[in-house]
């Protein structure tokens, strides 16, 4: 599929979730992301969801998960969500704020090891 529904009223809370970052998605977002080789989108709206990084070109999705996602439904909301996005064509990775702000080196390898060949 090669058109993801853009919700356009959730326009104002990515702007405001892009404006307060995590430490976690701050630290992906300068050190890694930001000058990523495609284009990636910061906190963008897909569907009915707000997505924490987005890569049209890979059609890739990085989600950095706090303590919230932990609790029983949020990880069946989570589940579900990342099978409504995987519906959309979309990778969708996760990694816990914790192996973003310890392990920085692990989880870019990680990514790097997803991407496909000649990407």
């Amino acid at each position: 599929m090669n058109y993801l529904p853009y919700n356009k009223n959730l326009v104002p809370r990515a702007k405001e979730l892009r404006a307060r970052m995590t430490l976690a998605e701050k630290k992906i977002w300068h050190d890694y992301l930001r000058n990523f080789e495609h284009r990636v989108y910061r906190q963008r709206p897909i569907d009915n969801f707000i997505v924490d990084f987005y890569c049209p070109k890979l059609k890739l999705v990085n989600e950095i998960d706090g303590d919230s996602h932990y609790e029983e439904n949020a990880q069946e909301y989570d589940r579900q969500r990342t099978e409504i996005l995987e519906g959309y064509g979309l990778k969708v990775i996760r990694f816990t704020n914790a192996e973003v702000l310890t392990n920085l080196a692990g989880v870019v390898i990680l990514i790097e090891e997803l991407l496909p060949p000649n990407h």
